[in-house]
């Protein structure tokens, strides 16, 4: 059996005509070699697998042909392009500096370049991977790159410049490779496949292409692999499965559910990707460019952005045309940002599926937004089922219900303590006195007990007139309510939680205090620590109060303060407190601490 060669080494180009994607620096050396212009040092940079050293080899193989072209190129015949092609050149030396990156090193690279050639007017040394040498490699190396022999010409190749010290840089001449576009690495491949007597679709060289991100070698790497696997066919089909590689038709029908709003289908399909073994932001990055495709694909003049082939280009297009701008914008924007949160997230897939949700709301959406930013309210997702009729005057209120949109029960039940909860808090926003302005008696501040104002909260605030006459309303309906000692502790804690971010001092104080309702049932007392908190609760005992007559509905309570004294008994909070206080009550207790040596840990 004849020895298998890949196609990355079978199909490297010998001459810089062949070399594909590079046209610049070809023709830069080519001129150079024609005008007899040579460096003595030159420095190669780009990505992996973009003909560096391939260059770096035509290069030393074009400057010592005996009989050149005219065009520049090696003649191939001579005896030094023959030992070249054959190699067994002596006037090439290639050295891997990720593996030979010493000063030893370096110094038996300096000894061979004392020795002049022997067949050919120069001798090249290819250094690769030049950035792994030690600074006192580059240290050693730096005089004889400067001043080097006549016959000798240096080429370092590098796929991280940055590394390279500026000693270095300013002795050579720089050349930048860049990365192959799709349509060159298409190009290569479909010849190869020829030579090879295969048969290839264009829409999995794309895929091809695509994959190997800019690199040639990589390219030929992966054709390599789908070929074994497809045989003398490669089809699309077969190049995604082999690559596992997610099906573009996916995104097609996603984007056609997203307009026609069919949220069940999107989750759907988004569990038969995740079934198949795809990382949901492997997914979602995806779906962000195919959008991004769509909207350059509205207009003619940036369809060649799109790096796909022609049949999928017109596919673009087609669905281009049912998409609205506004549409596309909010998509990308959704995918973006499930895109950065989705390593942050712990529940990965209902992020993503949070996403679809909205996104299929899109279309939907006619409000005024920007297409930047897409609403915040989310519609109802799947089809309610109606309940069963009952017979009787029953079975036409359940129909009613169902009529109208009822929800199941546990979820009725749900919303109505939402709204319950909401109720409280705007009742709590309501009994808030006006702002103070110049010229009037001081009022407490007109600020929201979660933190807001009532500007930010309701969009508007609220003028002194129309507080005024929301509470005379609501006094209308007090009966002033007998009120409880339990019930006074709840709204007192109540009205603590909700104080906003800059009385959160004073909230946790009152935590810990316990207002205790007097005989008389309409006074309470409220024993503090010392006068700066007495001062604090006695500012906010106006809000305080007018809270409390609103949710206790009795606008007789009052309340009192008191400052603690040395004398009087104090509540125990912490585990040692309690312990102690505990010792003083309780004579057996203290007979077992001291009979025990018992200690509180």
């Amino acid at each position: 059996m004849e020895n298998y060669i890949v196609s990355a080494r079978k199909y490297r180009p010998m001459t810089f005509d062949t070399v594909v994607g590079q046209e610049a620096l070809t023709v830069t050396l080519k001129n150079a070699i024609q005008s007899g212009r040579l460096a003595h040092a030159y420095l190669f940079c780009g990505p992996r697998g973009v003909g560096k050293t391939t260059c770096a080899r035509i290069f030393a193989k074009t400057i010592n042909c005996l009989s050149p072209l005219s065009d520049g190129e090696a003649c191939g015949e001579c005896e030094s392009c023959k030992a070249f092609n054959e190699q067994r050149s002596y006037n090439i030396h290639e050295l891997d500096a990720a593996s030979n990156n010493s000063v030893e090193d370096i110094r038996q690279l300096i000894e061979q370049v004392r020795i002049p050639p022997q067949i050919g007017q120069y001798k090249v040394f290819i250094i690769d991977e030049v950035h792994m040498l030690s600074q006192a490699a580059f240290n050693a190396f730096l005089k004889t790159l400067e001043e080097p022999p006549h016959h000798a010409i240096f080429i370092l190749a590098t796929t991280e410049k940055h590394k390279i010290l500026p000693t270095i840089m300013s002795r050579c001449q720089i050349y930048d490779f860049r990365r192959m576009g799709v349509n060159d690495i298409v190009g290569h491949l479909r010849h190869v496949a020829e030579l090879e007597n295969m048969t290839v679709e264009d829409a999995a060289l794309n895929i091809i292409a695509q994959k190997a991100d800019g690199g040639m070698r990589d390219a030929l790497s992966i054709f390599d692999q789908v070929a074994s696997f497809c045989g003398g066919h490669i089809t699309y089909q077969q190049t995604i499965q082999n690559l596992n590689v997610l099906d573009e038709d996916y995104y097609f029908r996603l984007t056609d559910y997203f307009l026609e709003g069919k949220i069940t289908e999107c989750m759907l399909t988004l569990n038969e990707i995740l079934s198949k073994g795809f990382e949901g932001q492997y997914f979602i990055t995806g779906l962000a460019s195919h959008f991004r495709n769509l909207l350059v694909s509205q207009d003619a003049q940036t369809t060649d952005l799109i790096e796909a082939s022609n049949e999928v280009r017109a596919r673009y297009q087609e669905q281009a045309r049912r998409c609205k701008p506004k549409f596309l914008f909010r998509a990308m924007k959704l995918a973006n940002d499930c895109d950065l949160n989705y390593k942050q997230s712990q529940n990965k897939r209902l992020l993503v599926e949070l996403t679809l949700i909205e996104t299929a709301q899109l279309s939907a959406d006619d409000g005024e937004a920007s297409g930047l930013c897409p609403t915040k309210i989310l519609k109802p997702i799947f089809t309610k089922q109606n309940a069963h009729p009952t017979r009787g005057r029953g079975a036409h209120e359940t129909a009613g219900k169902a009529a109208s949109g009822a929800v199941p029960r546990t979820a009725k039940e749900e919303i109505v303590q939402r709204a319950q909860q909401a109720l409280i808090s705007q009742k709590m926003q309501q009994t808030l006195p006006p702002p103070q302005t110049p010229g009037t008696t001081a009022n407490p501040s007109l600020r929201g007990l979660n933190g807001f104002s009532i500007r930010r909260q309701q969009g508007q605030a609220f003028s002194q007139q129309t507080v005024s006459a929301k509470e005379e309303r609501e006094g209308e309906h007090f009966d002033n309510m007998p009120v409880a000692q339990t019930d006074l502790m709840v709204a007192w804690r109540e009205f603590a939680q909700h104080l906003p971010q800059e009385d959160r001092a004073m909230s946790l104080q009152m935590d810990n205090m316990e207002p205790l309702l007097q005989e008389d049932g309409t006074t309470f007392l409220v024993i503090v620590e010392n006068q700066s908190v007495e001062g604090e609760l006695l500012k906010m005992q106006p809000r305080l109060e007018q809270y409390l007559h609103h949710r206790l509905q009795n606008r007789t309570l009052k309340m009192t303060t008191h400052l603690r004294e040395a004398t009087d008994k104090r509540r125990a909070f912490s585990r040692m407190e309690i312990y102690h206080q505990m010792l003083e009550q309780s004579e057996a207790l203290r007979k077992l601490k001291e009979e025990f040596q018992l200690e509180l840990v």
